[in-house]
Order: C-alpha cells, then structure tokens, then sequence
C-alpha cells in the first residue's frame, strides 16, 4: 500500500504529468527524425499513431493544469486511457498490415480526418502520410516499427492502470 499511496501523490505532482509530457515530446520528436533526417516516409497509419501519441500529450496537458483538482486529473487519466488503448489498437492493426498483408485488408490512401481539423492540410510537414503501411522500413533489436509502438502503447496501458489504481488508495501527507 505504501507505493501505491506514493505513486497517488506523485499523480497529484505536476512533474508526474511533465514526465508524461516529455516522454510524448521525445516519441513525437523520434518520429520527425524518422522522417525528415532519416527520410523515412510515414504511412497512414504512422499519422494515425501519431495523433494517439499527441492525444496522450494532450492528456498530459490536462492533467498539467490542475493535478490537485480531481476534475482535471480523472480527464487527463481518462483522456489517457483513450489515446493509449486507440494508439494500441492502431498499431496492432499496423502490424498485421506489415506482416500478414492482404490485398483485402490494407491500409487507407489517404489520411482521413475530421473536415473541421484538416492536420494533414494544416502542418502537411508532420501529418501527410506517402508511405507504404506494409513495408518495414526500420528495425531495432528486431521490431519494426508498429511493433515498438505496440510495446510504447501497452506500456502506456499498464503504468495508467497501476496509477488508476492508486487513486483509490490515500495519499502520503507530505
């Protein structure tokens, strides 16, 4: 119970969110060198990811303003909770799309967003997708990419949980 209430207050902290933040801005930032230093052109479904990640860092954000404040701490977990587990599944389906292809189930041409948040048209730098979902274009210790962000999204799952978790159990009086 004693990590479990630690880890209560730590979530009440701004850093625990800055730490949340930052770990969304160096992924974020991995993905533009992936892309304009190693010239590695991102898929739909790399956008796709993409904007789960962001979604993450904006759950952050919220949890940011007012860590104290159980309003915007419980959005920001919840926020959390639904940019980590779409990203998951997105990345899943990435994978299948690397390593089980069929001419039946491929990615979109195009990426598909909202009429009223046209990113790709917006910062066309960060969110136009021109590459193949099927092909693996890098690997490390072998894992393609989809593959790691499987790991970065499952991750993301199980440290909200352990967090959520602590909710329910008091805080250390500091």
């Amino acid at each position: 119970m004693n990590f479990l209430s630690g880890l209560n207050s730590f979530s009440r902290s701004r850093l625990s969110w800055a730490l949340l933040l930052a770990f969304v801005v160096f992924f974020e930032a991995c993905a533009l060198f992936f892309q304009h230093v190693m010239m590695l052109a991102p898929c739909v479904m790399c956008i796709y990811e993409r904007i789960a990640m962001l979604g993450i860092g904006g759950a952050a954000v919220l949890g940011l303003i007012a860590p104290h404040n159980p309003l915007f701490r419980w959005l920001g977990l919840a926020a959390w909770a639904g940019s980590a587990y779409k990203g998951l599944t997105l990345a899943m389906q990435h994978v299948e799309y690397q390593f089980h292809p069929s001419p039946f189930a491929t990615c979109d041409l195009f990426v598909m967003l909202p009429s009223w948040v046209p990113l790709n048209q917006w910062f066309p730098w960060m969110f136009e997708a021109y590459g193949d979902c099927s092909k693996v274009v890098w690997q490390f210790l072998n894992l393609s990419m989809p593959q790691w962000l499987v790991v970065i999204f499952a991750a993301n799952l199980i440290a909200l949980a352990v967090i959520v978790i602590a909710q329910f159990v008091h805080a250390k009086r500091a």
